[in-house]
């Protein structure tokens, strides 16, 4: 077989055996290769730590301020380079937003198969990253890169908050609302551009989404009438909520004829565009889901979809879910919208889908 030509052409996302938030190792695996871990000494200050998969680790400098600190990363979605920099750089700085921290700087992660993408390929991908980043208004600030079989881009971020105005994925209460930023089927959408199945007007629907910056989360944080937050991610909407019912205590039910889609969803998914990865979440908590007898088949794909660069879920009270709304209306987040309710725990924790 010849060696690849580096002025050959070259798709990103046939370098990599899987993309985005898709790439992230299954929640039932994940617990397995964390179980055992010790369990060493906390300092006071670190608020949040690793024991309730929170979206960023929080330490506190003073009474006004704690640092948030995350890192994400994935093989290409897309096949630009530049919106590959882009979506995940966006998809990064969303565990921080999630927190309702404010971002201060950023440091790329960098790897890629120098010997077979272009210079100016790569050079693509990390100016997609440095424009978000620009958007967001923090500077990358340095980074590490290494070459890798796969390209890899993503970026550790680092925010500040206040630590009264912290937001968790515990917190959430019985008779709180559930409200969702983006729509689903971001993982449909990637299936179909690897099938070459996704139109330029679902191209351009999936980069809208994938690409815009979750900022809102820091108005929310503000707001007392909001209880927890998180983003959502790899695990689906479905395991994600069921990361805040735990971290809560709590139950929660989805109505599935509230929640926001992609326009071209429910078309592609008769077309065969599942992500493997949403099979995997399945196995690993669908356990733990109880979907109603009238709920249509094809939503189980759609719940566990993996969302690159998804949507803030919060949890709110429910006297405070016209001024939630408002303020996703009001930074361009048309289709947020109350899909769901957190109930008492009754027996193990768990989500009810109707």
């Amino acid at each position: 077989m010849r060696e690849p030509d580096r002025n050959d052409p070259v798709r990103l996302t046939s370098l990599a055996h899987g993309g985005g938030c898709g790439c992230k190792i299954a929640p039932g695996v994940l617990s397995e290769l964390l179980r055992g871990a010790p369990a060493l000494p906390l300092p006071a200050d670190l608020l949040v730590g690793r024991e309730a998969s929170d979206d960023a680790a929080v330490y506190r400098l003073n009474d006004r301020q704690a640092v948030v600190a995350t890192t994400d990363f994935f093989m290409p979605i897309v096949d630009d380079p530049f919106d590959f920099g882009r979506i995940a750089a966006t998809n990064a700085l969303s565990d921080l937003y999630a927190m309702g921290a404010t971002p201060l700087f950023a440091l790329a992660i960098v790897g890629m198969p120098v010997n077979v993408l272009p210079p100016e390929s790569i050079r693509e991908i990390l100016r997609g990253g440095e424009a978000i980043c620009a958007e967001a208004g923090v500077p990358v600030a340095g980074g590490h890169s290494i070459d890798s079989v796969e390209p890899i881009y993503g970026l550790a971020a680092i925010g500040v908050v206040d630590p009264a105005r912290l937001k968790r994925n515990a917190g959430a209460r019985a008779g709180d609302v559930l409200v969702l930023g983006k729509p689903l089927g971001v993982g449909v959408y990637a299936s179909a551009i690897k099938k070459g199945l996704l139109d330029a007007a679902g191209h351009g629907e999936f980069i809208a989404a994938t690409t815009r910056l979750n900022k809102v989360g820091i108005e929310l944080a503000a707001l007392d009438g909001v209880h927890t937050m998180t983003d959502v991610t790899g695990f689906g909407l479905l395991g994600h909520l069921l990361e805040m019912c735990r971290a809560s205590t709590v139950d929660a039910r989805i109505d599935t004829g509230a929640l926001p889609l992609l326009p071209q969803v429910r078309a592609l998914l008769d077309s065969g565009c599942v992500t493997g990865a949403s099979g995997r979440n399945w196995e690993s908590y669908g356990d733990q889901v109880r979907m109603e007898p009238a709920v249509a088949r094809y939503w189980q794909p759609l719940l566990t979809d993996p969302q690159t660069s998804g949507g803030l879920l919060v949890a709110c009270a429910a006297d405070a879910v016209d001024e939630v709304l408002a303020c996703f209306h009001g930074q361009g987040f048309a289709e947020a919208a109350v899909v769901g309710s957190v109930q008492a725990v009754d027996g193990d924790v768990g989500v009810v889908v109707v």
